[in-house]
């Protein structure tokens, strides 16, 4: 058996996925993200954007089926961070997207 790893490192299927940097731009497409990453996601992002000085958020979360945004509309209901959100316009993204009112801390 060849095996080139010390013994002391974990097997490559077993370490944590490395952080993903996104740009605080006030949009965030969640096409990339798998459903259980979306929760702490959106929060992590609205205090980004907060911090910014960013208090409008496109989320962009497709058409499909419309689980993925039953999803994001559920988890706004409980943010404390959400004041208010909405199904995009048609220049925004029509019901692939939802904006975002955050909160005035």
């Amino acid at each position: 058996m060849n095996d080139d790893a010390p013994a002391d490192q974990p097997a490559a299927a077993a370490r944590e996925p490395e952080p993903v940097r996104l740009p605080i731009t006030g949009e965030l497409d969640l096409h990339t993200f798998r459903p259980s990453e979306v929760a702490a996601l959106l929060e992590d992002y609205f205090a980004e954007c907060a911090r910014a000085g960013i208090f409008s958020v496109r989320v962009v979360h497709g058409k499909g089926t419309g689980a993925l945004r039953e999803t994001v509309h559920a988890l706004l209901r409980r943010s404390s961070r959400a004041a208010s959100f909405r199904l995009g316009d048609e220049t925004s993204g029509g019901w692939g997207a939802t904006i975002v009112a955050l909160r005035r801390k």
